[in-house]
């Protein structure tokens, strides 16, 4: 298998993008990405984009077709394919571009990702979202994304002491990075008075432990590593590309504090890079709710389990601490487009490699990692990164 690295990026901005639609949106992180690559569409073999509901947000189903027509490149007749596993399509769609170049079936390959929610209210939004758990067994009885990930909070508490102060310790961290971060939702800090004053949504997560559904579209351009030099003087590399699965409702899990999933990609990921978690010194995990950084963070390794919520409370997840978990903002600040997600992770440890994030920007970061999980964890994706080829 060859080595793949990243030689562009594109992001839109996150939020409620009233004035654009889906198309535009794919149209516009794509023409970034491909122009930070400084390559021409002649020279893309295929087209991964990541995409949850297309046919059920906007009514618009062949979504890889009218990326590939809208972006120009349709006289091409490149092979462009939707992906979709729920929150988790972008890291599926990267997953798939990074196996397309290691393979060696493709040199030059496009992974985007792109979801436009906003075109319905927020009450049918909730109801689609609801769709990535499993409908006969959890959402037909109310089982919201809210309500399951309030069941694992309250269990992680129980079995390991994990405090309410805690949540709200990861949704002020990821609302301060995301004041350094031009693309982001939500652009202000807040307080940890503040989140726990705020309504519960479903005990024990209030308003401000949620993240918010939003527009929005990311991209990167893969090629083959040996060729990378060849278009950028500043290659990321991809060392691993893991992906796994796990039932997809909570009732029939091992442990609902751990993800399984999350913990079988991440060891994989682990093992093929050759390298152990501590070596991660930047992170962007799938923070949909504060208490799935606080697993997450757990499961990837970066800390035993039940020491999430003491590690975020002492300062470990900071830009500057052990790790720096979400300096983007994460989907908590910096906002979810379900299919935009896991793509728009990887941007942000590309530019943090790169040493191009700014006011963000983590120190001596050379290997990073981007973690992305569908529903209450039924898929997890994880992707290491690298500023050198090995």
């Amino acid at each position: 298998m060859r080595k793949v690295a990243v030689i562009g990026v594109g992001c839109t901005k996150f939020g409620e993008i009233w004035e654009k639609s889906l198309r535009d949106l794919a149209v516009e992180a794509g023409v970034k990405a491909i122009e930070d690559a400084g390559i021409s569409g002649e020279e893309i073999d295929a087209l991964f984009g990541g995409n949850m509901s297309a046919g059920r947000f906007v009514e618009q189903e062949h979504v890889g077709a009218l990326i590939a027509d809208y972006s120009g490149l349709a006289s091409l007749h490149i092979p462009a394919v939707r992906v979709e596993a729920a929150d988790a399509s972008g890291g599926v769609a990267l997953h798939n571009a990074v196996l397309a170049v290691a393979s060696g079936f493709y040199d030059v390959v496009v992974a985007a990702g792109v979801e436009k929610v906003t075109d319905v209210d927020a009450e049918r939004a909730e109801e689609l979202l609801a769709s990535s758990v499993d409908r006969e067994w959890e959402a037909i009885y109310g089982g919201t994304l809210p309500a399951l990930f309030a069941q694992i909070a309250r269990a992680h508490m129980r079995a390991y002491g994990t405090t309410e102060e805690q949540l709200a310790n990861v949704a002020v961290k990821n609302h301060r990075n995301a004041v350094h971060n031009e693309i982001a939702q939500y652009r202000r800090e807040i307080s940890v008075d503040a989140v726990l004053k705020s309504p519960y949504v479903a005990e024990p997560l209030k308003v401000l432990d949620c993240s918010t559904p939003a527009d929005g579209a990311a991209a990167l351009v893969l090629c083959d590593a040996e060729k990378a030099r060849s278009y950028t003087d500043s290659p990321i590399y991809i060392l691993a590309s893991s992906l796994a699965s796990d039932s997809l409702s909570l009732h029939d899990r091992r442990d609902i504090t751990t993800m399984d999933a999350t913990v079988e990609a991440a060891r994989k990921a682990f093992k093929a890079a050759r390298i152990e978690p501590s070596q991660v010194k930047v992170a962007e995990v799938h923070d949909i709710y504060t208490i799935s950084e606080i697993v997450s963070i757990e499961d990837l390794g970066f800390f035993k389990k039940g020491e999430g919520g003491k590690a975020t409370e002492e300062g470990e997840t900071e830009i500057g601490g052990k790790v720096a978990v979400n300096p983007s903002g994460g989907l908590k600040a910096c906002g979810h487009p379900p299919g935009a997600t896991g793509i728009r992770q990887a941007v942000e440890i590309v530019l943090q490699l790169r040493g191009e994030a700014g006011k963000r920007q983590v120190p001596n970061a050379e290997i990073g990692l981007s973690h992305n999980i569908g529903g209450t964890g039924g898929t997890a994706v994880v992707h290491i990164f690298s500023a050198s080829p090995s």
